[in-house]
């Protein structure tokens, strides 16, 4: 793995979802679902700590991925950015007069934000607007910088999208060129339709608004090597609808390419996405 560059997905799922992205100089979250307990807990088992990380970005305001964030506001004032629709959510749960409130930057849905850290290093974050039963919901494609006296340049790029009902344009632009990615591949369609979830569940999940399956996460996956990508991390997978084979497999079967790099993230401890 590239010791300057790393992506590790800390936990994934609907108990909770949370990604750490490091430059050799600089840190940042994508989510913060899970207690602010567990979240540190997983950035110590990896040799990083939450006083190192300079931003928070949401996907969307759904508990699995912000139940974590007022602890976090009291305890350590971490910048976090959120489009304005998920932002007004969170602020409602936690309060108006909460610590949280004055650490949220407010965004529309499409935004580019640069988080600066030592040596001219940057990280260039940017989202996408997602199809989700949410008030809003964004991936995010996040560049590594590296200033000149003139210009910046892109070292490395990764992009993440989970949560989605379907795969859209502005998904294919937000990852398209990304070396590293990570998408959603929630279900198998048969595991779905033949489980214990009742019918409107699973007609809510398998909607365009609801959560990628193994076959569509399988197709864009395929239209993403065609545009470059290296390495794929599978997320969000269901412990009751999925298992990591399915999944793994249903990827794999689409991409002969065996160079290309194709992990499954684990539902409760950190999966590194190699570079």
């Amino acid at each position: 793995m590239n010791p300057d560059f790393k992506i590790i997905n800390l936990y994934s799922g609907s108990k909770g979802n949370c990604t750490l992205i490091r430059s050799k100089n600089t840190a940042i979250l994508i989510d913060a679902g899970k207690s602010a307990a567990a979240l540190c807990s997983a950035l110590n088992s990896v040799g990083e700590d939450i006083r190192n990380i300079r931003a928070i970005f949401v996907t969307h305001e759904h508990t699995d991925h912000v139940s974590s964030l007022a602890v976090l506001s009291k305890k350590h004032h971490i910048p976090i950015h959120a489009t304005e629709s998920s932002a007004s959510k969170i602020i409602a749960v936690a309060g108006q007069g909460s610590v949280l409130s004055s650490c949220l930057h407010i965004h529309t849905p499409i935004y580019t934000e640069k988080v600066c850290g030592d040596d001219g290093e940057e990280f260039a974050v940017r989202s996408f607007p997602t199809p989700h039963d949410s008030l809003s919901s964004v991936g995010y494609r996040v560049e590594l910088l590296s200033k000149s006296d003139s210009e910046s340049n892109v070292i490395h790029s990764f992009g993440y999208a989970t949560d989605t009902g379907c795969v859209t344009d502005d998904m294919i632009n937000g990852l398209g060129g990304c070396e590293s990615v990570i998408i959603e591949a929630n279900h198998d369609i048969d595991m779905l339709l033949n489980g214990p979830y009742p019918h409107d569940l699973k007609m809510r999940i398998m909607s365009n608004r609801g959560h990628l399956s193994n076959y569509d996460c399988a197709t864009l996956a395929q239209t993403l090597v065609k545009k470059g990508t290296k390495n794929f991390l599978l997320a969000h997978l269901s412990e009751e609808n999925n298992t990591p084979e399915a999944a793994f497999w249903t990827v794999r079967r689409h991409i002969s390419n065996n160079d290309i790099g194709i992990f499954v993230a684990s539902p409760n401890r950190a999966t590194i996405l190699a570079l």
